[in-house]
């Protein structure tokens, strides 16, 4: 899943660490957070699950009829517990032969219990049959901080009466699939699916698995049944509902299909249209093809939850559906990338439990990242790396944050944090840099394999790291997944008598863990590089190396890999040599985010070079921090800033070139300005506007005023947005 925001504030940091700050709490009832987190416990198995259901949308009801297969787990067993949340029952039965055999059962409105006809072995299969209504609007839940709602079925404008479209769709995870069909809903269940729908003819449908039969009704109605074949977890079931237009794609003989809104429809190969080189990278990266029988992703009204991976059909909110003209603005191709690996890392392998979220949420940001390496270069990897590394030092403080496996939580929706995403995925990137592109793509080969439609965890990833390796990965694993924390180093870099020499001292706060961090050096000595290996491991140590000059430049973790944070007390011209001369993303942005708060010329040197990066982000920075009252600079700095205005192909840098010439003040910009309140991109519009209001606000009106209602639409929040940056 895909979070649009995420929430995390310092006190729950605190309150999510692990065994040695929950180990304090006794007393189960006045604190969840002293209860550990066991996956849960298997009675029974599904193996199968029949829906057949229809709407009303009045009510805001679901009329389900359910055949629900299932065999106990091991032991045997007379008695079933289902979740199902809200629900009234009209009969529960047990399915005996041709006969149908009403059983006993309590139901407390979150689960029902049930005694079954008799007691039956791991070797016998049973089938339950449920006639129930679920009332998801009925239900009073709770969701967390990033999953802010699990009524599991949402009726959107079912009467008609907004301009919204009318939908219906649905949305498991973490556990409100159940309060649309009973099942048992924790993530270490698999079953099978047929789910038969019965919607209003205009509508289209769309569910896990493929599209096997529609049916006419005489009643103005028709009846989709979608099936799938492989065994899924009950969470990533789905069902959506309502006026679609499907662009039909493929990838090796399997459907790919984009479901938009009509309006969207002529886009969606904009929009998705690197689905299917996605899939084939990945399948291949991975060693296993794309899973399942088709994949599909719709684009639904009033979702909240960023973007959802259910099986074979991802979810998208409505921010990812995109015109043409907002496409030159921004697009999500990195939420497309992200749900998609989960089809293996979530989907294929699920979690077995919410504790070992990691297992899905850190695949698919890691995901993210290597996509936009292929398709894009290494630059672009090391860019997606950098901003998940800032997502995971936000989330900490003095180096306290929490494991990424987690057995201690207060709410299983608070796990979906700048930790389960950002920063497992770059523990996993370290782990990759450490053992090799090839062991650790068959480490992940093995591990997909040996737990295909099965749950998995962190063990069984180390263990198929190991398998592969030779080498025991426990300590990697005991100081990323099952400790909290990050380092923070400070360095101070010298040289005397032949050797350079780098002191270094963990300072993260006392309480968090002493790292063992083996690192690459590299000293820049008259324009070749020399390469060393280090291990930090110790709060406070000390490295010397045979150089024969002073080196220009020294560079801790060249290849990035560090999980933490660097205080390195480098001046301007260390930085000014970084930016030129080691120019990797990591240095390059250091150097540019250094620059723009420091106001020497020296400095400002920086951000001219940076005027020409590759990086639009970097590009877009230089231009903000750039001190044009430094008439030196100013000069040097124009031509490049009115190329950028007029031709940069991303529109931000191009926005923020067009607003500092206007800052300028010099008239014959603009020109500039009011050809800019014409162009196609609403960024450049709405900076041409900024701009133009320096030298006459009525003309900015005006500007304004003669757009059409979309233009102005979308152009209004960036003005303010331009005029009150952060």
């Amino acid at each position: 899943m895909k979070k649009l925001f995420l929430k995390y504030t310092f006190l729950s940091l605190i309150l999510s660490m692990g065994p040695k700050i929950q180990a304090q709490h006794t007393d189960q009832n006045k604190d969840p957070l002293s209860i550990y987190r066991v996956t849960a416990l298997k009675v029974n198995d599904l193996v199968h699950t029949k829906l057949e259901v229809s709407f009303d949308y009045g009510k805001r009801y679901l009329y389900g009829k359910e055949w629900l297969t299932l065999k106990p787990h091991f032991y045997e067993t007379d008695s079933l517990t289902l979740d199902a949340k809200g629900m009234d029952f009209k009969e529960i039965a047990i399915i005996d032969g041709k006969k149908s055999i009403p059983l006993k059962y309590t139901y407390d409105k979150e689960q029902l219990f049930i005694t079954l006809n008799r007691k039956y072995k791991n070797t016998e299969k049973y089938t339950l049959f449920i006639n129930y209504t679920a009332k998801p609007e009925e239900l009073k839940t709770k969701g967390g901080e990033s999953i802010t709602d699990s009524k599991g079925l949402y009726f959107v404008n079912p009467d008609g009466r907004s301009d919204k479209p009318v939908q219906i769709w649905t949305q498991g995870e973490t556990e409100a699939s159940s309060c649309w069909f009973p099942t048992i809903d924790k993530p270490n269940q698999k079953t099978t699916s047929e789910i038969a729908m019965t919607v209003e003819s205009k509508y289209t449908t769309l569910s896990n698995g493929k599209l096997t039969s529609q049916k006419a009704n005489n009643n103005g109605t028709r009846t989709d049944v979608w099936k799938m074949d492989q065994p899924n977890a009950p969470y990533l079931f789905m069902m959506a509902v309502g006026d679609f237009k499907i662009y039909k794609d493929t990838y090796n003989g399997k459907e790919v299909n984009y479901y938009l809104e009509p309006k969207y429809a002529p886009y969606a190969k904009q929009i998705f249209g690197k689905t299917p080189d996605m899939m084939h990278f990945y399948g291949k990266m991975l060693g296993v093809e794309y899973p399942w029988a088709k994949y599909a992703q719709i684009v639904v009204t009033d979702y909240f939850g960023g973007a959802m991976e259910n099986t074979s059909a991802t979810v998208h909110g409505s921010y990812v559906q995109k015109t043409e003209r907002e496409l030159l603005d921004d697009n999500q191709e990195s939420t497309v990338a992200h749900e998609l690996f989960h089809q293996w890392f979530g989907d294929y392998v699920t979690a077995e439990s919410w504790s070992n979220l990691t297992m899905n949420e850190s695949f698919a940001t890691f995901g993210e990242v290597l996509w936009h390496g292929h398709d894009a270069g290494q630059d672009a990897e090391d860019r997606s790396r950098y901003e998940k590394l800032q997502n995971c030092l936000r989330s900490s403080k003095d180096g306290i944050s929490p494991p990424l496996a987690r057995f201690y939580y207060k709410n299983r929706d608070d796990m979906f944090d700048n930790i389960s995403y950002s920063k497992g995925s770059i523990i996993l990137y370290a782990a990759k840099n450490q053992m090799g592109d090839a062991a650790f793509f068959k480490s992940l080969n093995l591990y997909l394999n040996a737990n295909a439609y099965k749950s998995g965890e962190t063990h069984q990833l180390r263990l198929a790291m190991e398998e592969i390796s030779g080498k025991d990965w426990s300590p990697y694993f005991n100081q990323w997944y099952y400790q909290g924390g990050n380092p923070i180093l400070n360095v101070e870099y010298g040289y005397a008598n032949g050797k350079a020499t780098i002191a270094v001292k963990q300072v993260q706060e006392s309480t968090v863990q002493t790292f063992s961090l083996p690192l690459k050096v590299d000293f820049y000595v008259n324009g070749t590089k020399i390469r060393k290996d280090i291990l930090i491991d110790k709060r406070e140590q000390n490295f010397s190396f045979d150089v024969p000059v002073k080196p220009e430049f020294t560079d801790l973790d060249p290849d990035k890999i560090l999980v933490g944070q660097v205080l390195d007390n480098k001046k301007v011209t260390d930085y000014l040599y970084q930016y030129k001369n080691v120019p990797s993303y990591y240095n390059r942005i250091e150097a540019v985010k250094f620059a723009a708060k420091d106001k020497s010329h020296e400095a400002q040197l920086i951000l001219l070079a940076a005027l020409e990066d590759q990086q639009d982000d970097l590009r877009t920075l230089s231009i903000k921090g750039l001190d044009l009252n430094d008439n030196q600079i100013k000069e040097a700095a124009l031509k490049s800033l009115l190329n950028i205005a007029k031709n940069d192909k991303k529109t931000n840098a191009r926005a923020a070139a067009i607003i500092k010439l206007a800052a300028t003040g010099d008239a014959s910009y603009k020109t500039l300005m009011v050809e800019s309140t014409k162009n196609q991109s609403y960024n450049v519009i709405a900076a041409g506007i900024c701009g133009l209001s320096k030298f006459s606000n009525d003309e900015a009106d005006k500007a304004l005023a003669t757009l059409d209602d979309d233009t102005k639409n979308h152009v209004t929040p960036l003005i303010k947005k331009f005029n009150n940056p952060k």
